[in-house]
């Protein structure tokens, strides 16, 4: 009987300083509970402003693959180069994706944004179209020639029509050159600044018309096929991200621009728009 009962004893007492050193148990309730308080984070939702095509395009082209890193891209289309900028500074949008360097900083300059390059992303070639002539020989004395009246893509304009030999500019202003420039117009055009946005629906009206390729591509024409001239791959007028200066290093803006240098962009681009949109990352 004392065997059995110190046998007893020696059993509980083993128990007992095996607990004593062991570490409690966690209860498997309370880890779930800090694998939900840790867990996965919470889907960010993205608003980036865009011109239709083919800005718009190339962003959904990379929807899907920011859905899988917890980032809904919210695209919202615009027809002018106006808004973007401004809702975008007013902090209705975190970022745009619409415009070239020059033009932001004339915008910067004129309204008092502080919007600042987040990536490059592509060329779209600038391109002198006409319904009435086929070639630019054809040209007539006096022709109506229209191009956009924003000061960048204007000065972009009259230096594509002098690289032409439509016209003469002052030495030095290069694309920063306005109409006042013009030394020279052999042909005495008219040249008519209208928003860059209607220049595809007056091409009917004017001589000769030259039209961003964004709004060229949306009036169904083929920058590579339907412009009588065209500039080279070497334009400097990249087309960007834009964002401010307190969310362009965020996670998800970073994570947008990482996407729209991606390969999968590169053939994107190069598949859908057989050169009239070019590649510049």
């Amino acid at each position: 009987m004392k065997k059995a009962m110190v046998s007893v004893l020696s059993v509980v007492l083993a128990l007992t300083m095996a607990a004593c050193g062991s570490k409690p148990a966690v209860p498997a309730e309370s880890s779930a509970n800090g694998a939900a308080a840790g867990g996965a984070a919470k889907e960010v939702t993205l608003k980036v402003g865009a011109t239709a095509v083919p800005h718009a395009e190339i962003l959904n082209s990379v929807k899907a693959k920011l859905k899988e890193q917890g980032i809904n891209l919210e695209i919202k289309e615009f027809t002018d180069y106006v808004q973007p900028n401004v809702q975008v500074a007013e902090k209705q949008l975190d970022a745009n994706f619409f415009q070239h360097t020059p033009y932001l900083e004339q915008q910067n300059k004129d309204k008092g944004f502080n919007l600042v390059k987040v990536t490059g992303v592509h060329i779209e070639p600038f391109g002198g179209y006409s319904q009435k002539i086929k070639k630019i020989d054809e040209l007539k004395d006096g022709a109506t020639v229209a191009i956009p009246n924003d000061p960048s893509n204007g000065g972009r304009a009259l230096a594509l029509l002098e690289k032409n030999k439509l016209i003469k500019l002052k030495d030095g202003v290069g694309v920063n050159g306005t109409v006042k420039d013009i030394v020279d117009n052999p042909k005495k055009l008219n040249i008519k600044e209208l928003e860059a946005a209607m220049l595809p629906r007056v091409l009917g009206e004017v001589d000769l018309a030259l039209i961003n390729t964004n709004y060229a591509l949306e009036a169904k024409l083929t920058p590579t096929k339907d412009a009588l001239f065209i500039e080279d791959s070497n334009s400097p007028y990249v087309n960007i991200l834009v964002a401010r200066p307190d969310n362009k290093d965020s996670d998800a803006i970073q994570k947008l621009a990482k996407a729209l240098n991606s390969e999968e962009v590169r053939t994107f681009i190069n598949s859908k728009y057989n050169g009239a949109v070019v590649p510049a990352f």
